[in-house]
């Protein structure tokens, strides 16, 4: 396995810094595309931060994390999943509006059983953290299976609670 660490100014450091630099674009491009005014974003720190507090928190994320190769593998991995799924409904979030879609949301939340949602949640997350755990169990322990699986793993996890945490809001207005 390469070292964890990787020296400052070399081109490995130059290339995980421009891999979790676009990683971390692309998820708050996607954030921006559908939720522009952040009042559909699930993660209240993002949230609380907002724009101008996001960016400075990454790009110090960013750097620090360019010298820690497997770290750096788990935030590339998490970042452009989160970002794929943020894509993948932005238009319509767009098109609709961000209140209009949270108000929409939350009718369909309200006529959908409690149980049915969480399971819903729980599968997706389950069915992820499952090929990350496959990515982990036959990786030979070398770096990239293992930071791609683990990079899974965390991001199924914050399907299930930033989703959970979504669904638990949504329910209580």
């Amino acid at each position: 396995m390469p070292e964890p660490w990787v020296p400052f100014n070399t081109s490995t450091w130059w290339l995980s810094l421009a891999a979790i630099a676009f990683a971390r674009g692309m998820d708050f491009l996607s954030t921006f595309v559908a939720s522009p005014h952040l009042v559909l974003e699930a993660n209240p720190i993002a949230k609380k931060l907002g724009w101008r507090g996001g960016m400075i928190v990454n790009g110090v994320v960013t750097v620090v994390f360019a010298f820690w190769t497997l770290p750096a593998i788990i935030i590339i991995t998490t970042s452009l999943l989160v970002a794929a799924r943020n894509f993948q409904g932005a238009w319509l979030m767009r098109t609709m509006g961000e209140d209009a879609y949270r108000a929409w949301m939350g009718r369909c939340l309200s006529d959908a059983s409690t149980g049915l949602v969480f399971g819903c949640i729980a599968a997706q997350s389950a069915l992820i953290a499952l090929v990350g755990l496959l990515l982990l169990t036959f990786s030979e322990s070398r770096l990239v299976p293992v930071g791609v699986g683990m990079g899974m793993i965390t991001y199924s996890l914050t399907i299930a609670i930033y989703s959970s945490l979504s669904l638990w809001r949504m329910r209580r207005r």
